[in-house]
């Protein structure tokens, strides 16, 4: 499991609690955190993906106008 991912472990635990001891308001909270938590997590896997110099990868129409290439 990745660094972060356990949190989502726990939202659910959280949420199967609220469900079965009727606390439907808080399950749809835990819902929704647990939601916000998985963007969340992804997106600081995302930006560990770019590239170190913090460039991203474009592509263009060369100057003649003819297929693709890319810029760093």
């Amino acid at each position: 499991m990745a660094q972060n991912e356990w949190i989502l472990d726990v939202l659910s635990d959280l949420n199967a609690f609220a469900v079965a001891n009727g606390l439907t308001a808080l399950a749809e909270q835990l819902d929704d955190t647990r939601l916000i938590a998985a963007a969340e997590i992804a997106s600081i896997k995302d930006k560990a993906q770019a590239p170190a110099d913090g460039n991203k990868t474009r592509f263009e129409s060369n100057p003649a106008g003819f297929g693709k290439h890319q810029h760093a």
